[in-house]
């Protein structure tokens, strides 16, 4: 379902106007890798999705979107996980660091609300990361944020950064704050070259 679905979306984005995706080349292509990607509206999760085709994306959503038993399995099919932002603990990461490990790419909107306020980066991203031992990828989406900003014309831009390999060792919470810090310096860097 995944598969046809992205399809699909490229597909009508493409048809609505300007799809660009911008250094994709950063893209790692011999292991798993996380993916932390500002966030603005359910937009961009389609265009990042789109982005990285054939790839596919393992997304972490708000557990509420999996209340109803249909649209669980809607979100389930197309590869969203569960993530209990309130109380988030040790079970919340063992999904994506497994699905990380395992080589594939976990999407994170860091921020972790729709907004395009100035909100600091969580260090979740980083956490999966380090502990999977797989790099992070920084991501922008620039364009609409819903249904009626999608009958404008203005371009849809996913603009990837150069990958962020973390060193060997423990996680301490400096390198935490390190490595959290170079993460949101990075997304607000490609931001700027997208203004």
């Amino acid at each position: 379902m995944y598969n046809v679905a992205a399809h699909t979306c490229k597909f009508l984005l493409k048809r609505r106007g300007k799809l660009h995706v911008r250094n994709r080349e950063y893209l790692p292509m011999d292991t798993g890798f996380v993916i932390a990607c500002s966030h603005k509206g359910w937009v961009d999760v389609v265009a990042l999705g789109t982005a990285v085709l054939p790839h596919q994306i393992h997304f972490m959503a708000k557990k509420e979107l999996f209340n109803h038993i249909l649209t669980s399995n809607v979100l389930k099919k197309l590869n969203a996980f569960p993530v209990d932002r309130n109380n988030p603990g040790p079970s919340s990461i063992k999904t994506p660091i497994k699905l990380a490990k395992q080589g594939h790419i976990v999407g994170v909107f860091p921020s972790g609300t729709r907004t395009e306020e100035d909100v600091p980066l969580k260090r979740g991203a980083v956490t999966i990361a380090s502990m999977a031992k797989v790099p992070i990828v920084p991501a922008v989406y620039k364009g609409p944020a819903n249904v009626k900003e999608l009958f404008s014309k203005d371009p849809i831009v996913i603009s990837f950064g150069k990958p962020i390999y973390l060193a060997e060792g423990r996680l301490t919470k400096d390198r935490l704050a390190d490595v959290s810090n170079h993460l949101t310096a990075s997304i607000r860097a490609l931001e700027e070259a997208e203004k």
